[in-house]
Order: C-alpha cells, then sequence, then structure tokens
C-alpha cells in the first residue's frame, strides 16, 4: 500500500487553527517558550527505510508496495543482509536497528543526505561517538556493536544510494513536503509544550524543539540527540504534539538515582508488573522494568500535558489500544497525578515520585485499583486483555 499522499492543505490547516486556538486558551495569556523547527531529511528516511527493508511485517504492512519497487534495484547480497542485520541488531541487545542509527546519526547534520551518513560512518570515532557519548543515549554496548557492524551498513547505504534512493524518496513524496514543513510549522505555533514540561517535571528544557517529517518512519515516532524528533510527514497536528510533548521527556526522572531505584524497587515486588514485564510481546520494546518505568511515567506525563494542550486522547482507550493494553504502570502513575492535581499544582516529579514510595502508593493494593479506574478494568483483570 502506497503513502506519499499527504493530508490535504485545507483539512491541515483549519484543523491546525482550530487547535492552535483551543491550546491558547488552555494556557492562559502567558508567554509561549516554545520554539518550533520543522525539516525534512534524506538521511534519516533511507535508515527509516531499512525497517521495511528488514521484511517484517510491522513495516511490511505499510510500505510493502514500497519495497516491492525499489528492492529489486539492490543486490541479492544487500537485501539478504539488511535482513539479517535487522535481526542480529534485536537478538544481540543493540534494539531496533533503524531508530538506534538515527539516534548514533543525529549530530551536526550527518543526516543531511546517504552521502554525509556514509561521511560520518566512516569518520565514526571522531564525528559520531563524541556526541553519541555524551548524550542520554549512551551506551558502551551500542557503540561496540555499532562499530562491528559499520562495514555491513556501509555497504547498505552505498547499495541504496547507487540504486537512486534520493530520486525514488523524491517520487514517494511528491511535490508537497516543502509546502507540508511549512504547514506543520505554523500549526505548531501555538502550541507551548515546553511550558507545560517545566512545569510538571520541575526542570528546564531549552525552547527549541526540532520536528523532522519522513515518509517511511511509520509507525514509529522517533526521539534522537538534543530536542529532535522525527515522525512521518502526513501525522496530524494533534499527533505531532503529542509525540513532542512525550519523547523530550525521557528519563521523566534519573534512571539511576535513588528515586528511581526505590520505586523499581516496590514495583518488583509487584506480580502483575513483573508478569507484564516478562510476558508482554517484545515486539513492543520495554523488556525490562526499568525501560517500563521511564516509558510509562513519560507517558503518564504526556497524558497530562496533551490534556492542557486540549489535543489528549481519552486515557482509557489509548492504554487499552497501545501495545496490548501492557501500560498498567502508565496508567496508575497518571491516576494518582490527577489525584493530585499535579496539572495545576506542578513542581519537581522525582520528589513527587519519592513522596508516592515513601507514602506506599506503589504498592498494589493502592496502586492497581487506581490503574483499573484509569482503564475502566476490573482491578482483577487488568492484563492481559481478553482476546477480542
Amino acid at each position: 500500500m502506497q503513502r506519499r499522499t499527504l493530508l490535504s492543505v485545507p483539512l491541515i490547516a483549519s484543523v491546525a487553527s482550530a487547535l492552535s486556538a483551543e491550546a491558547l486558551h488552555a494556557q492562559g495569556s502567558g508567554a509561549n517558550r516554545t520554539r518550533w523547527k520543522v525539516r525534512a531529511s534524506e538521511g534519516f528516511d533511507a535508515i527509516a527505510f531499512l525497517g521495511p527493508l528488514s521484511g517484517t511485517p510491522l513495516y511490511l504492512d505499510i510500505y510493502g508496495d514500497d519495497v516491492a519497487a525499489f528492492s529489486p534495484r539492490l543486490p541479492e547480497a544487500v537485501r539478504a543482509d539488511a535482513v539479517q542485520l535487522w535481526r542480529e541488531a534485536n537478538e544481540d541487545g543493540f534494539g531496533l536497528l533503524g531508530p538506534n542509527l538515527q539516534v548514533l546519526f543525529s549530530a551536526h547534520g550527518h543526516d543531511a543526505t546517504l552521502d554525509t551518513l556514509l561521511a560520518a560512518l566512516r569518520s565514526r570515532q571522531t564525528s559520531i561517538l563524541p556526541s553519541y557519548r555524551a548524550s542520554s543515549y549512551w551506551s558502551e554496548a551500542d557503540w561496540a556493536w555499532f562499530d562491528r557492524a559499520a562495514p555491513r551498513i556501509d555497504a547498505i547505504f552505498c547499495a541504496l544510494r547507487d540504486a537512486g534512493f534520493a530520486a525514488f524518496r523524491q517520487e514517494r513524496i511528491g511535490p508537497d513536503l516543502a509546502r507540508r514543513v511549512a504547514e506543520v510549522g505554523r500549526a505548531l505555533a501555538g502550541f507551548d509544550v515546553i511550558s507545560w514540561q517545566e512545569k510538571l517535571t520541575g526542570r528546564t528544557f531549552d525552547p527549541e524543539i526540532q520536528i523532522v517529517l519522513l515518509q517511511f518512519s511509520k509507525p514509529h515516532g522517533i526521539k534522537v540527540q538534543g530536542q529532535t524528533f522525527l515522525q512521518a510527514a502526513d501525522y496530524d497536528t494533534a499527533t505531532t504534539v503529542r509525540i513532542a510533548a512525550h519523547e523530550m521527556l525521557h528519563p521523566p526522572v534519573p534512571m539511576d538515582g535513588l528515586v528511581a531505584r526505590a520505586a523499581l524497587a516496590v514495583f518488583e515486588r509487584d506480580p502483575l508488573i513483573m508478569k507484564i514485564v516478562r510476558e508482554h510481546d517484545p515486539r513492543w520494546g520495554y523488556t525490562t522494568l526499568k525501560g517500563m518505568l521511564d516509558e510509562d511515567l513519560a507517558q503518564a506525563l504526556d497524558q497530562l500535558i496533551s490534556e492542557a494542550l486540549g489535543v489528549a486522547r481519552n486515557p482509557a482507550d489509548r492504554w487499552r489500544r497501545a501495545d496490548d493494553g501492557m501500560h498498567v504502570i502508565a496508567a496508575g502513575l497518571y491516576g494518582l497525578l490527577r489525584q493530585d492535581r499535579w496539572t495545576e499544582r506542578g513542581g519537581s516529579i522525582e520528589h513527587w515520585l519519592a513522596e508516592a514510595v515513601r507514602r506506599g502508593r506503589l504498592k498494589p493494593a493502592v496502586f492497581h485499583p487506581v490503574a483499573a479506574r484509569v482503564l475502566e478494568r476490573p482491578v482483577t483483570a487488568l492484563w492481559p486483555l481478553p482476546k477480542p
């Protein structure tokens, strides 16, 4: 199924205007702290296309026609290794190959084109490593895996370039991407995500948020180094705001700090939560309790921010439909924050979490009923969801 058609200009303009007006009303008359920058990227799109090339059904369901059209241009050995490398990245603990490579290449403009990707890859010790090591994403194990895989990644990038990926991408995008970039920039101008994030976390954020519109990134919304987010070009304004509201929060608290470790210790004694960690479908990620707490506290906060900005989904529907309903921690934390009127109060989320631990609010007897009310499920049937 081909996905090159963008949403129509009149529809985007009318929806964006309504949402922006609602957001400004919700935020009151305070100064807007958020500066939005919107652009596109050939390099990030090339990396994103590794997902469809991997043959994974999650991507082929969206980009099957694109793969069928482009894949025959690649040498057979490259096609086979794209599949194998994606599989090895998951098996070896590197994770999803495309999103993790996008993080690595996301500094200093390395993502501009396939040629700039290749130049950075070939000088990776000086062009990629310093910024990656200084980022919140740093992992010595992931860097070692990437360094070993670099020759194979180089071969795939070269094959994409030589097969005319840049022209193929432009053909799939059509003539509307530059206009779409301008539309998104205008539509986002009224949404002050930064002020809400600062209020609800007690942290300070850089006021600039950069949105990179891509052709082949579905179903992911990806945060890379800095306050930069990658998303599909045809996502609507509300989705873009929700992605930015969520992704910048990672990590919502220092995940190796005393408070996070205390919260993790409570959840480790919760049989339901540990069952979710062990038994949920690994394709959704979050295969450790630490990763799940990081994600779910960010989801709880972004739900409050989205509500304040007028772009929220119903929380019960959101968490029932997402990832087989596994985000019970998110629902419970959101419910506790709502009880505490956190949108009105704000403050340090780390201090709030420490107090929740101290008062026993994360223990099953308290936490599960709160989550059940948010999720609109029986407290005895929070997860797994019944088969349809």
